[in-house]
């Protein structure tokens, strides 16, 4: 039986990564040709249903997490998926104001090369076992450059949209109401920014010691 759920969980996990390698390539292909071709200001346009689409799926990620499929802690998924699912959803799909921001060029290339290598990473080992030393090093190298400007788009975003957060009311609670209870979406904006503070270096602290212990062991081929 045990060797049944291990089978399935391979053959599931390794669809799982490649189909979403595929997406974030496509994210990847079609920023840089929409930067070539019309400029930062035309990105989000020509890239939002794949990029909704992969980003989307990590929602799966959570799950692996809390029932046991992968051995990553929900604690160092949960903040990541869920900030990114944040700007995603709560930021770039809501406010259409801030869509030509330049922060979303350098957001769109920092996730989708992070991604790529991720999930090719993680396809090739739940494909063969392992996956090849060139790729070991870049899935625990490049995030050193890749993570602090994916983070600084993220909050340049969320800091950007601050004023149309405001101005709009946009997913805000009033009083009165039926609940008697009243939500500011512009203050979680704030709340969310703050978090970044703890959370950033938190999650590259743990990256880093990934990092130490993946690249100290002996690699495959």
């Amino acid at each position: 039986m045990a060797g049944i759920f291990s089978s399935v969980r391979r053959i599931y996990l390794t669809v799982y990564n490649w189909t979403v390698f595929f997406g974030w390539l496509q994210v990847f292909y079609i920023t840089v040709t929409t930067l070539q071709q019309s400029g930062h200001q035309s990105v989000y346009a020509a890239v939002e249903k794949p990029l909704i689409l992969a980003q989307s799926a990590a929602l799966l990620e959570i799950l692996h997490s809390l029932v046991g499929i992968v051995r990553s802690p929900v604690t160092a998924t949960l903040p990541q998926v869920a900030s990114r699912l944040y700007v995603t959803w709560g930021i770039l799909y809501s406010f259409p104001e801030i869509r030509t921001h330049f922060f979303v060029a350098s957001l769109m290339i920092s996730w989708s090369i992070t991604e790529i290598i991720r999930y090719s990473f993680f396809g090739f080992k739940e494909a063969a076992g392992f996956a090849p030393s060139w790729l070991l090093w870049l899935r625990y190298s490049t995030f050193l450059i890749l993570y602090p400007t994916g983070i600084t788009s993220e909050v340049g975003l969320i800091y950007n949209a601050l004023p149309y957060l405001k101005e709009t009311g946009k997913y805000s609670i009033r009083m009165p109401n039926a609940l008697n209870f009243s939500f500011d979406y512009y203050y979680s904006a704030l709340l969310v920014l703050a978090f970044y503070v703890p959370g950033s270096p938190h999650l590259y602290g743990y990256m880093l010691g990934q990092r130490k212990k993946a690249l100290s062991k002996p690699k495959s081929a």
